[in-house]
C-alpha cells in the first residue's frame, strides 16, 4: 500500500498542477487572442510559480504581450511615491508630520493643517484635481498645473485627519515634495533610489518628451464592440499619482524588497503596511496605509487609467503575491487575481 502511495504521489501532484493551470487559463480567457492583453505573475516563497502573458501589447503593430511588457501602472504607482517619501524621512530630509505648506507654500492657508501623513493616507480632505480642470481644456495637465489649481482652492471635503477620501491630488503633491526635499527630479530620484538598487532595469516614470518604456503596451478601450486605442487622456501626464511603467518581472524584484530592509527600514515598511486611516463602505478595504490598501492580512492596490487595469495583491504571511497587469479598460482584474491565488494560499 505504501509503495502504491509513493508511486501515485507524483501523478497526484502533476494532476493538481494541471488543474491549477486549467483554472488559470479559464480565468484569463478574455485576455486571449487578437485582443489587448495582460501579463500575469504568481510568486510563492519568492519564486515564480506562474509567469505568463496573453494577448497583444500593440494591436496595430501585432506585438504580442510578454512577461517583459511594460504597462502604465496607474495608481499602483502610489506605493513607489509613498516609498520615496519614506526614504526621505529615513534620510532626515523631511518628517511625516510636516505641513504640506512647509514644502509647497503656494497652497492656501486653509491647507496649513494638512501633513504629509494626511496626504499619504488619503486623509487630507483635498479637492480632487480632476474636478478643477477648466472646461475646454485640451492639453495634458502636469504636476505644476495641479499645484496651481489647488493653490487657488480653499474648499475641502473634510478637516484633515477626520475621514477618508481617495485623493490623486494628494499623491501629485507628494511627488512634488519628493523633488523639493531631495533636490532631484522625481523620475531621477525614483530611478536612483528605488529602481536601480533593486535592478528594476526597465521601470521608469514616463513623462511627455521623456524616454519611452521598453516593450511598452498601449492602452485600449472597447467601443461599440471594437478595441480602440485610448492610451492617453488629460490626466495621463501627472506623475506622483500614477505615471510609472513597469513589468511583472521588475515588480517581482519590488515585491522581494518588501520582505526585508534592502530598501526600506523595518520601521518604514511597518508604516507603509499599517492601517493608517480607516475605510468604510468599500469591499475588501478595511483601511489605507501609505500607498497600500489593507484588508485583514492582505495588502493590495489596483491601478486604473484610460486603457489600463492593473492589480498587485500580497499575502505576506503566506508569502504569496499575484501581479496582473493589462492594457485594456475591462475587466477589472482584482477578483481574477484573488481566484488565481487561491490554490497557492493553503488553509
Amino acid at each position: 500500500m505504501r509503495f502504491l502511495v509513493r508511486l501515485l504521489a507524483p501523478l497526484l501532484i502533476l494532476g493538481a498542477a494541471s488543474a491549477h493551470a486549467d483554472n488559470t487559463e479559464t480565468l484569463m480567457q478574455r485576455y486571449t487572442g487578437k485582443v489587448p492583453g495582460a501579463s500575469l505573475l504568481v510568486l510563492k516563497d519568492g519564486k515564480p510559480v506562474l509567469r505568463k502573458a496573453y494577448g497583444y501589447a500593440n494591436l496595430e503593430s501585432g506585438e504580442a504581450a510578454t512577461p517583459a511588457t511594460h504597462y502604465r501602472l496607474a495608481s499602483v504607482s502610489k506605493q513607489f511615491t509613498a516609498a520615496a517619501i519614506l526614504l526621505l524621512a529615513q534620510d532626515g530630509k523631511l518628517k511625516l508630520d510636516d505641513s504640506v505648506r512647509h514644502w509647497l507654500p503656494s497652497l492656501p492657508a486653509t491647507d496649513q493643517a494638512i501633513t504629509l501623513h494626511h496626504l499619504l493616507s488619503h486623509s487630507s480632505g483635498l479637492i480632487d484635481y480632476e474636478d478643477l480642470i477648466p472646461p475646454g481644456t485640451t492639453a495634458q495637465l502636469n504636476d505644476n498645473d495641479v499645484l496651481r489649481m489647488l493653490s487657488t482652492e480653499t474648499r475641502s471635503h473634510f478637516a484633515p485627519g477626520t475621514s477618508y477620501r481617495y485623493s490623486n491630488s494628494g499623491y501629485v503633491l507628494l511627488g512634488l515634495i519628493v523633488e523639493r526635499a531631495s533636490g532631484q527630479r522625481l523620475p531621477d530620484f525614483l530611478r536612483k533610489r528605488i529602481f536601480e538598487p533593486l535592478h528594476m532595469d526597465h521601470t521608469l516614470l514616463r513623462e511627455p518628451n521623456g524616454p519611452e518604456p521598453a516593450h511598452r503596451a498601449f492602452g485600449y478601450s472597447e467601443v461599440d464592440g471594437k478595441w480602440t486605442r485610448t492610451d492617453q487622456d488629460l490626466t495621463s501626464a501627472t506623475r506622483g499619482d500614477g505615471g510609472i511603467y513597469s513589468s511583472i518581472d521588475d515588480l517581482a524584484r519590488w515585491d522581494a524588497a518588501l520582505y526585508d530592509d534592502r530598501l526600506l527600514s523595518d520601521a518604514s515598511r511597518k508604516l507603509a503596511f499599517a492601517a493608517q486611516n480607516k475605510v468604510t463602505g468599500e469591499d475588501d478595504v478595511d483601511a489605507y496605509g501609505y500607498g497600500w490598501r489593507v484588508h485583514g492580512d492582505v495588502r493590495w492596490h489596483s491601478g486604473e487609467s484610460i486603457g489600463f487595469r492593473n492589480v498587485i495583491v500580497r499575502w505576506p504571511k503566506q508569502h504569496v503575491t499575484v501581479i496582473l497587469l493589462s492594457n485594456r479598460n475591462d475587466p477589472e482584474p482584482y477578483r481574477t487575481a484573488l481566484s488565481i491565488a487561491q490554490p497557492f494560499l493553503g488553509d
